[in-house]
């Protein structure tokens, strides 16, 4: 028997986009949560639902385990769950309802539940978790098992009769390197590496060096971790990368924080602790291009295995970045990209289409930078108005059909944008194939420089341009069609 069974919400085989790119990674934050429990001297199991078909596979692991109390604590370092997909949140009600008929205590805590704690009460959880939750979730577990009322824990919110009651929220931990490091050990990397390995990449696991984001985008959520920066210290870092490195043998890490290195000095900090152990990494992070152009920033990380960063750019129009409140401008971005290509280290980008008042000159603007720029890598999505966001606020009269996508390549408009969703999705693989089209031109142009050193993946990049160059000037054409006539 077990005190208390961990496991999320989080299903990849329910994404399709997320699980065709064969990257997955383990639910970093459940892990820490049940670290933290286990080193308070509770018994705890992990169901890691991330690899799995069917919630209702965590019926034996109860019925085998017997907990009194069944924790849904989704990774809040994982942006995916903060997108709140329906096809997870109808997983996770199965989940509930499966432990409630085993007589388990149910405790959720994650980004959906924390903006729609009425649903998951209503869904049969007993408590939700709002917030940042270890210490919320020891307290709670701490009086369920003393049989204490429970209901002043802070960070709760509950059901008494047919009112739901919503305490204040837990003050934040600060010195994140009280915290144990996550429990690896209760569950299973090698089906993570093995499809990271079928996919021909190199097996990477996932990291978080900090706790929330100070930045106020006003499209950007932090259900979670909120509106502020803690960190742990490089030492407690470069320790968590030794035992990773030696235990699975993996040199390769996502820093999954929502900017990376914010700390003054801290990157520095990093490289010098990685030296004195000796540790030879490569790692890939988001940042911001006004951080990323301080100081000595780009070359400490480049010499600590930086091998890439992707960056918020969202547009090319300074009109969009300001109506964002993004606080960046578009010729930080053409700097920071060149500054990091100088290092080799590569650029990704984030670009967002859609946002409120975005017109026919902004997305024109934002695709030239594309294939001006041309990044590494590039990732494009539409405006997704999260609860909690001034944004949401804006558009959260429009949101009465649907407030969620279904999954991350849902790209549906939920509220009235300039254009339709018909018309945004064809943009997003128009965008695309216009990128592609500028990696190829480049790639020709290094082909007359130095043969030799093109990479098989710069020679099918060519090969390809036979495909994209129609396909992209038909698209064009389509999206010319779609355009409303006052646009």
């Amino acid at each position: 028997m077990l005190d208390v069974v961990f496991s999320h919400s989080y299903y990849y085989k329910f994404d399709s986009k997320q699980w065709s790119n064969k990257t997955p990674y383990p639910p970093l934050g459940t892990l820490y949560a049940a670290s933290y429990l286990r080193e308070n001297n509770y018994s705890v199991g992990v169901f890691d639902a991330n690899l799995i078909d069917n919630p209702a596979e965590v019926k034996p692991y109860l019925e085998t385990h017997q907990p009194k109390t069944f924790v849904l604590y989704d990774d809040g370092f994982n942006y995916l769950t903060k997108m709140c997909l329906t096809t997870m949140r109808e997983a996770a009600f199965k989940m509930i309802k499966i432990a409630k008929a085993l007589n388990c205590k149910v405790i959720v805590c994650s980004s959906d539940s924390t903006d729609h704690y009425e649903k998951y009460l209503d869904a049969g959880a007993d408590f939700i978790i709002q917030g940042e939750g270890e210490i919320s979730l020891k307290e709670l577990v701490d009086a369920l098992a003393n049989n204490e009322d429970p209901t002043s824990v802070k960070g709760l919110v509950f059901k008494n009769g047919y009112e739901i009651v919503k305490n204040p929220k837990h003050p934040v931990l600060r010195d994140l390197d009280t915290l144990p490091m996550p429990a690896w050990d209760l569950i299973d990397i090698q089906p993570y590496k093995a499809i990271w390995e079928s996919g021909g990449n190199e097996f990477t696991l996932n990291i978080a060096t900090t706790r929330g984001c100070p930045f106020k985008c006003n499209w950007c959520a932090k259900p979670i971790y909120g509106n502020r920066y803690n960190s742990h210290s490089p030492e407690y870092i470069t320790k968590h990368i030794k035992h990773l490195s030696e235990t699975y043998n993996v040199n390769r890490f996502w820093m999954c924080d929502d900017i990376f290195g914010l700390k003054p000095n801290w990157v520095q900090n990093f490289n010098m602790e990685l030296k004195k152990e000796k540790l030879s990494i490569s790692y890939y992070i988001q940042s911001r291009v006004d951080l990323l152009l301080k100081e000595d920033t780009i070359d400490a990380l480049a010499e600590s295995g930086l091998e890439e960063v992707w960056v918020g750019a969202e547009s090319g129009s300074q009109v969009i970045l300001d109506a964002m409140d993004k606080d960046t401008t578009v010729e930080e971005i053409y700097e920071a990209t060149r500054l990091l290509k100088e290092k080799n280290v590569r650029v990704a980008f984030f670009i967002q289409f859609g946002y409120l008042g975005e017109t026919k000159e902004d997305i024109a603007k934002t695709v030239a930078m594309i294939k001006e720029l041309v990044p590494d890598n590039l990732g494009v999505s539409v405006s997704y108005p999260l609860p909690g966001t001034k944004f949401y606020d804006k558009v959260k009269d429009d949101l009465k059909l649907k407030a969620n996508w279904t999954d991350s390549d849902d790209l549906a408009m939920l509220f009235k944008g300039t254009y339709s969703s018909a018309f945004y999705r064809k943009l997003q693989r128009y965008v695309h194939k216009e990128y592609r089209k500028s990696q190829a031109f480049k790639n020709i142009k290094s082909l007359f420089k130095n043969p030799l050193k093109l990479s098989k993946q710069q020679w099918r990049s060519m090969l390809l341009l036979g495909y994209y160059l129609p396909s992209a000037l038909l698209d064009k054409i389509q999206l010319k069609s779609m355009e409303p006539k006052n646009a």
